[in-house]
């Protein structure tokens, strides 16, 4: 190729080749680790290693302007020092650091979610302190960082006379200089309007070939770009007089009452028969508890001894499912009974994460004690910010004190420690006769998978078995605890998942990777039986209320599972792809408007077209576009003008 002839471009050349054959050998990796998930033929093959190409070339055209410009910018005289010439070679090395350290991260980002790089990524940045601890006691990262060094340097050493052949061509002349400068910026133009987070891959079809086909650093940089989605710009819609049908026949009770004056307002009057039952609530959020590892589900490793018992004491709900794949989709749903918007969950909105109907506002307003309780830094994720201005006071761990913690790592405090917490902040409330709700947040059920030692057969940090079984000994531990106490039997007490251990899989989203268990437990108050019917997240907020005959003004999108008669269904999502399951079928939205629907979604899941006349897809985009509606135009809150103030944020025993 003539333009290999001038040193400038060669030595850019030999950089950019090295990043290719990284990108390359890291497709190779991932796929041969999921090589019988993604189910390719050899044409899908090269279908996806040309797509993966194209994704390739279009971050290294943005990536590589700035040292393009400064190579192509760079005097004679400068170019031709000897300290300039080191200073290249060492830039080599460098590169091919940062080259096999994105390989190396990307490589353990697949491992724990199954994707490229995206909005978790980005998350994980923002939130270094945790994300970094969780990395240095999760893997040996030292000698990992000084074996890529040693690499690098390796490399470096192999492609001297390579980068020396290069730094001794003919320098390209000045006109030359700016031709290239200006060729590289309409690579750099046409790729970005060319690309975008789903072109080429489209939307549809195996899950896996399309995140091969991917290019992990792009996603990440795409994913900054956008951290929300605007449902009308991106997605299917129908006329807002059709959703607010969808949304009445869905949401609403024969009993209801609505109160708001658009037509697409949720506002209504819960209006519960008997006497209001003024019980105590301690809600747990359980981090990353997939139903598939209890007993009772068929998990033959007896990792849930107590909760396999709990399941016969208690309410249980078997066909429960999470709305999302993170704590922040979880507690949203939980809390608001929303379902998951495109983009960023309401919870880490921040400037707009305040003033909505939460389950502890409306409590709050019944004369109750809302606090939230997290084992880990509140800042993590908005949380603080987002219950403290929805109704609760927050205790995490930074207002703890230090001698009640007898265990933490990167996350927080240990099971026993958060529980320890609820115990006395229990004691307190009741001491004075006022009625508690308690939503605790957990944390040990993550990776690094530590916990304190002899507590289980299974020591700390081995892995996701011995969290599981930890958390397990916690709950059986609390309730043992709580048994002993004045208050316990004016107490319901709730576990749920804030969603599963891992949501991966050859679909967009894989129904069964979302299911999850939910307990009410509370002897004497709730007969025990197992609620069969598919249920939502979404439907916890209003289910619980009425187990309490509360009567309040709701906007929840879910619905009291125990009475009424409304349909069934689950709502699932990720940032982009947003379905509806109704325990056979599976319909999807996707960005650019994408409908398909997946039959038979926890069997065969075959996939097909859809278009907005199929009844299944009117139900979803429903859902999604009304909820969008709603947050848009700020009918979330108890009153439709509702703006959150912030609520205090207090140490325990305060």
């Amino acid at each position: 190729m003539p333009w290999l002839r001038y040193a400038q471009l060669r030595y850019l050349s030999v950089i950019l080749l090295a990043w290719l054959a990284v990108f390359f050998l890291t497709r190779c990796v991932l796929l041969l680790g999921h090589l019988g998930d993604a189910q390719a033929s050899l044409a899908q093959l090269l279908g996806l290693y040309g797509i993966g190409l194209v994704y390739d070339l279009g971050f290294l055209f943005y990536a590589a302007l700035p040292l393009a410009a400064y190579l192509l910018l760079c005097p004679r005289g400068l170019w031709q020092r000897r300290w300039h010439r080191r200073l290249l070679h060492a830039l080599v090395a460098v590169s091919l650091f940062v080259m096999l350290f994105t390989a190396l991260s990307e490589w353990l980002f697949w491992d724990e979610f199954g994707v490229r790089f995206n909005f978790i990524a980005v998350d994980y940045l923002v939130y270094s302190d945790e994300v970094v601890a969780n990395i240095l006691e999760s893997y040996p990262v030292y000698p990992l960082l000084a074996s890529l060094a040693v690499l690098a340097v390796a490399g470096a050493v192999l492609l001297r006379r390579t980068v020396d052949a290069a730094l001794d061509a003919p320098p390209l002349a000045w006109r030359g200089r700016f031709a290239a400068l200006g060729a590289g910026l309409s690579l750099a133009t046409l790729s970005g309007l060319a690309l975008d987070q789903q072109f080429p891959r489209g939307s549809g079809g195996n899950a896996y070939q399309r995140e091969l086909a991917a290019n992990g650093p792009y996603q990440f940089f795409s994913a900054f770009r956008n951290n929300e989605l605007d449902y009308p710009q991106f997605y299917a819609t129908l006329p807002d007089a059709q959703v607010a049908g969808v949304l009445h026949r869905e949401v609403g009770d024969s009993s209801d009452r609505l109160v708001g004056r658009d037509p697409l307002d949720l506002h209504r009057v819960i209006d519960n028969p008997g006497q209001p039952r003024r019980l105590n609530v301690v809600l747990v959020t359980i981090e990353s508890l997939s139903a598939k590892y209890l007993g009772s589900f068929g998990d033959t490793r007896g990792l849930t001894p107590n909760l396999d018992r709990l399941r016969g004491e208690s309410l249980f709900f078997s066909k429960f499912y999470a709305t999302g794949t993170r704590t922040d989709r979880g507690l949203e749903a939980i809390t608001l009974s929303v379902p998951p918007t495109p983009g960023r969950s309401i919870v880490k909105r921040i400037g707009r994460e305040t003033g909505y109907a939460s389950l502890g506002e409306q409590l709050t307003e019944q004369g109750y004690d809302s606090v939230f309780v997290y084992g880990g830094r509140g800042y993590f994720d908005n949380m603080n910010a987002f219950f403290g201005g929805n109704g609760y006071r927050i205790v995490d761990q930074a207002r703890v004190d230090e001698r009640d913690i007898h265990f933490k790592n990167a996350w927080g405090m240990a099971d026993e420690d958060i529980y320890a917490q609820a115990l006395k902040l229990a004691d307190a409330d009741h001491a004075v006769g006022q009625p508690f709700f308690l939503q605790l947040m957990t944390t040990s059920n993550h990776r690094p998978y530590t916990y304190p030692d002899g507590r289980i057969d299974i020591p700390s940090g081995e892995g996701r078995e011995g969290a599981v079984k930890y958390t397990d000994y916690a709950i059986g531990q609390f309730l043992e605890q709580a048994r002993q106490k004045p208050w316990f039997d004016q107490t319901l007490f709730v576990f749920v998942a804030d969603h599963t251990a891992g949501s991966a899989g050859r679909e967009d989203l894989p129904v069964a990777n979302y299911h999850i268990p939910l307990f009410i437990y509370a002897p004497g108050l709730i007969e025990p039986r197992e609620y069969t019917e598919l249920a939502s997240q979404i439907d916890l907020a209003p289910t619980l209320l009425g187990l309490l005959n509360l009567d309040y003004t709701s906007t929840f999108f879910g619905h009291d599972l125990l009475h009424g008669d409304a349909p069934h269904r689950a709502l699932i999502g990720n940032y982009q792809h947003l379905g509806l399951f109704d325990g056979k079928d599976l319909a999807i939205l996707s960005p650019r408007r994408g409908i398909r629907r997946h039959d038979d979604a926890l069997g065969a899941s075959r996939e097909t077209p859809a278009s907005a006349s199929d009844p299944l897809v009117q139900r979803v985009i429903g859902y999604y576009q009304g909820a969008s509606y709603e947050f848009s135009h700020g009918l979330l809150g108890i009153n439709a003008s509702t703006s959150g103030a912030q609520r205090e944020v207090v140490h325990v025993g305060d």
